[in-house]
């Protein structure tokens, strides 16, 4: 085992730490320091389970924890609550009580639905987080945001509740595919365009590193990522203001992804296109210059990333399911533009005609 960064997420009594590193997963002594009870739920996937899960059991017989384990289908499409309910059902079964842990293992998927599951059983008992992909350790596992989708809208259904630890092992990305990885490296090139562009910069000069494996570079790439994600929580646990930043590009991908089908575009996938769109719109607000944009889509494209929506979409389809987002408030599509490369800003005063410009391009 091998921690190569150690942060904090400063929440008070709802602080937790963020361990980023190699050989973490299965690490008795790591996990241990985070299960209260003496029994544990072990969530994860068909994909994920065959190559993990037996650590996860063995740290966990080691230290005399009674466990269970639910296996779901892999795939966004199983995000829904028939998945939380079937977690539900087998903890009620096998009574586990308010001291259980619930461990997520696996990508953002399994992280929000074990999460949301969690919250509500018996009205929340602990949970850990053990992200096995770039996207999941760089944005879902942090931040306390769980939840599933809806046939109307992805993520209308969830709760704010944070975790007791994330658990980041980089060694996991050895068994994403090439597609997996360039998806989450969309969430890493987002917080260069929204907090920071000094990494921004940084990513530039080290995207074909970072898309080969290299881990220090990746393990640098996380630590950056989880550490702006972390400063964003602090301020704002609820996305009350500052924390819809973090949302650049997600309201188009958000569209992207519940038209076209969930799972036929990966999440970082719909929010790479998602992001130049909203840069498209804030480059016709006058906001932003051209440079921002040629940058972000070379960047992206080295990533392996689309740079446009789907073409079989029309500005009504967009329209119509932005219109059931979240940040969607008395009928006014906030969406979350650039001021300027490395600062971000929520806002519903754009010039509407504007939008549908950028829609219809």
């Amino acid at each position: 085992m091998k921690i190569i960064h150690r942060l904090g997420v400063d929440l008070g009594e709802r602080s937790y730490p963020i361990y980023i590193g190699t050989d973490l997963l299965g690490q008795a002594e790591l996990i241990g320091q985070h299960i209260l009870g003496s029994s544990a739920l072990i969530v994860s996937n068909t994909t994920v389970a065959p190559l993990y899960l037996a650590r996860i059991q063995t740290a966990l017989e080691s230290l005399g924890i009674r466990q269970d384990q639910v296996i779901l289908e892999d795939g966004e499409q199983f995000k829904t609550l028939a998945s939380v309910e079937s977690i539900i059902d087998l903890m009620l079964r096998q009574r586990h009580d308010r001291r259980s842990t619930i461990i997520a293992l696996g990508g953002g998927v399994i992280g929000d639905i074990a999460g949301f599951a969690a919250s509500i059983y018996q009205r929340g008992v602990n949970f850990i987080q053990m992200p096995t992909t770039l996207l999941s350790q760089v944005d879902s596992s942090v931040g306390g945001k769980t939840g599933v989708n809806h046939p109307l809208g992805k993520n209308m259904i969830g709760a704010f509740y944070q975790p007791q630890c994330v658990i980041a092992d980089i060694d996991s990305f050895g068994t994403l595919s090439a597609r997996e990885l360039s998806a989450g490296m969309a969430e890493v090139i987002k917080y260069g365009l929204i907090y920071d562009a000094e990494f921004f910069d940084w990513l530039e000069q080290n995207i074909d590193g970072l898309m080969t494996g290299d881990v220090d570079l990746l393990a640098q790439a996380v630590l950056v990522s989880c550490r702006i994600k972390a400063r964003v929580v602090e301020q704002d646990e609820r996305e009350s203001g500052l924390r819809a930043i973090l949302n650049l590009g997600h309201t188009f991908g958000h569209a992207i992804e519940a038209v076209m089908g969930y799972g036929n575009w990966l999440h970082g996938e719909a929010v790479a296109a998602g992001m130049i769109m909203a840069i498209d719109l804030s480059i016709r607000q006058g906001w932003i210059d051209e440079s921002v944009r040629e940058r972000s889509i070379e960047l992206l494209r080295r990533a392996a990333l689309p740079t446009a929506p789907p073409a079989e979409m029309t500005p009504e389809q967009f329209l119509e399911t932005m219109a059931i987002d979240k940040k969607t408030v008395d009928g006014t599509i906030k969406l979350v533009l650039l001021r300027k490369l490395g600062e971000a800003c929520v806002t519903g005063d754009y010039d509407h005609d504007k939008l549908l410009q950028t829609l219809a391009a």
